[in-house]
Order: structure tokens, then C-alpha cells, then sequence
């Protein structure tokens, strides 16, 4: 655990991201907001912490820490429910999946075998950030790996899938970005104004 000045803590809770640790992660999370502990105000996971921002005149860090514990030793030993499954539809290369071709060659595998396997992969939100509502997800087959950009793009659409490293994720919003670009969906991820 590492204080954040006096208005926040971050829970460091492993060292490697795997789909286990994000459930966990998750379990603590919503454990956690359960709770209504006084002067917790909000809770951002990530791939292998918890932040917890805290209101200093309310919250009692050493209390909201010991209850974070003790979440975190329940959550090793209850199974998690089962996250929303959702399918995306995602039309493949082409003018909006410019790095295809790339992805291909760098991996070795042919265009169609690089769409089969990244189609064919389940794969599970750990964290949003970068731009509202970008999903980074594991899950990526370790095969498709493929670095980022050397320089990144300063427009990238809005429903772009890309790759970047060891994750894929789809572009929520027209934004700057680096990740290889393999394709994208027609279906809108992020609307600021649904309630």
C-alpha cells in the first residue's frame, strides 16, 4: 500500500496481470463499494492495483486500508461471478484496418490467420483509461504481439481495434494513437450521454 498525498491510496496487489488477479481485483473492487466506507470517494482498478481516492476530513486511511485487507483475503477464497459477456462485430483490414498487412508480417502469419486468432480470443477488460471509455483488454493469443507504432497517429477513429504489445482494445472516440490498427466495429462503446 502507497499513500497518494493525503487524498488517496494505491493497493499495489500483484506484480503480472493475468485474468485471475483482474477478477480479484475486481472482487475487491466492488467489495469495497459495497462497503460505503465513509470518505472513500471513488475506486479506479487497473492491471495490478487499486486506487482508492479518499476524502481527508472523512476517511480514516489506516481503517479503509485494514478493511481493503480484509476484502482482498475474502476475495482469494470466494469465486468470482461471472463478468457480461459481449461480442463485438469487427470488419477486418481495409482502409480502417490499415496495419493488418504489418501485424501479419510481424507475427508470420497470413492476414486471414491473424483475423481467425483475434476474432477466435476472449478477452477481458482490466482497466479504461487513456480516453473515456477505452477498454484495454487482455487476452490477446501471445502470437499476435506486434509493438506499437514508432509514431503514433494523430487521428484515429472512433470503432478502430488495434493492437498495442500484448493487448488489443478498440478506440471509443476519435483520438491520437499508436496501437496498430487491424480493423474496427460499427458499434458505438462510448456515449457520454446515456444515462
Amino acid at each position: 500500500m502507497h499513500p497518494l498525498a493525503d487524498t488517496g491510496l494505491l493497493l499495489q496487489l500483484g506484480q503480472q496481470t493475468s485474468t485471475a488477479l483482474t477478477r480479484r481485483i475486481a472482487a475487491l473492487t466492488a467489495a469495497l463499494d459495497a462497503a460505503a466506507l465513509p470518505g472513500l470517494i471513488d475506486l479506479v482498478p487497473s492491471y495490478t492495483t487499486l486506487m482508492l481516492t479518499l476524502d481527508p476530513a472523512l476517511a480514516d486511511p489506516a481503517a479503509i486500508a485494514m478493511t481493503a485487507r480484509h476484502f482482498w483475503l475474502k476475495a482469494a477464497a470466494t469465486q468470482p461471478a461471472p463478468g457480461r459477456q459481449v461480442t463485438i462485430p469487427v470488419i477486418y483490414g481495409g482502409e480502417r484496418g490499415p496495419d493488418l498487412g504489418d501485424v501479419a508480417a510481424h507475427t508470420g502469419l497470413s492476414s486471414e490467420e491473424v483475423i481467425a486468432r483475434h476474432a477466435g480470443a476472449p478477452y477481458t477488460v482490466v482497466c479504461l483509461g487513456f480516453a473515456p471509455g477505452f477498454a484495454f483488454l487482455t487476452g490477446l493469443p501471445p502470437e499476435l504481439e506486434t509493438p506499437r507504432l514508432a509514431k503514433p497517429r494523430t487521428h484515429v477513429p472512433a470503432g478502430s481495434v488495434g493492437i498495442g504489445g500484448v493487448q488489443t482494445g478498440i478506440y471509443p472516440l476519435t483520438t491520437p494513437g499508436g496501437w496498430r490498427l487491424i480493423g474496427y466495429t460499427p458499434s458505438i462503446l462510448f456515449d457520454p450521454d446515456r444515462a
